[in-house]
């Protein structure tokens, strides 16, 4: 089993360090890539964690590597970090985006293989989760090489099928790719909905029933989910709903923990 949440306390910090950011709405400053985030610790951990929205940071609380720094750190760099061996830094960061999107479609893979609709597909998804896992554990230079365009290509369709699948005979509303920004939804139907890539930022959700929605690649910052109930949804994930508002009666399905800033709600 492919350990695919965030164990910060094994990671060196890479998401804060390798990755770039741009001040606005998400981020309270300017950061390249390659460069520390002033708010990093000498322990790799996060000076503000507790207080990142409050300081201008929510795009920190959203970002999800997907167990990606781990892996990183302690299978591809077998323990080493960037500052005791900075002749590998440049490496390091560059590796980490890649098994990062590698581990996004870990996840996928993983809950696909979960739906017991999806059965006539499960032999193809567990070859492409192992191809994909072995590849997350290869040598530097192999994951550089690696095409992750084509790994996309290859496991989307399998996605959309298990989808179609997995939500046959409920007839939910066809919104794949729909500007639904700011759209009042609320305690609207979208039970079985195809949602891939909706634009849903901003839209009021509060009550809406979206059992079985698929929902891979919506847009949900800022989308109010209070009282929503998800359990069921496909393909959703910790970046999505860490960028969403919810409250305590929010209904998410078992692989997903409450966001801490849905507490106050």
């Amino acid at each position: 089993m492919h350990d695919l949440k965030a164990d910060c306390a094994s990671c060196s910090g890479l998401c804060c360090v390798a990755l770039p950011f741009s001040r606005s709405a998400d981020f309270a400053v300017d950061k390249a890539a390659g460069e520390p985030c002033r708010n990093l610790r000498d322990d790799f951990r996060c000076g503000i964690h507790r207080d990142l929205r409050r300081e201008g940071f929510p795009g920190c609380v959203a970002y999800d590597c997907f167990g990606a720094g781990q892996k990183v750190t302690q299978v591809v760099y077998a323990g080493r970090d960037w500052r005791r061996r900075p002749g590998s830094a440049r490496e390091m960061f560059a590796v980490f985006p890649v098994v990062r999107q590698l581990h996004e479609l870990l996840w996928y893979l993983t809950e696909a293989l979960a739906l017991p609709a999806a059965r006539p597909l499960h032999a193809d998804l567990r070859a492409l989760l192992d191809e994909t896992g072995r590849l997350t554990r290869a040598t530097p230079e192999e994951i550089l090489a690696a095409d992750v365009a084509a790994c996309r290509e290859r496991v989307n369709p399998l996605l959309l099928r298990a989808s179609e699948l997995a939500r046959a005979g409920l007839r939910g509303k066809k919104r794949r790719g729909a500007d639904l920004m700011g759209a009042n939804l609320k305690g609207a139907d979208l039970r079985g909905a195809d949602l891939r890539g909706a634009y849903l930022i901003g839209a009021q959700l509060k009550g809406a029933d979206l059992r079985q929605a698929d929902l891979i690649g919506a847009d949900l910052r800022a989308a109010d989910l209070s009282g929503a109930d998800l359990t069921g949804s496909l393909f959703l994930t910790r970046s999505q709903i860490g960028s969403a508002q919810g409250d305590t009666a929010t209904r998410l399905p078992p692989a997903l923990d409450r966001p801490a800033h849905w507490s106050g709600r």
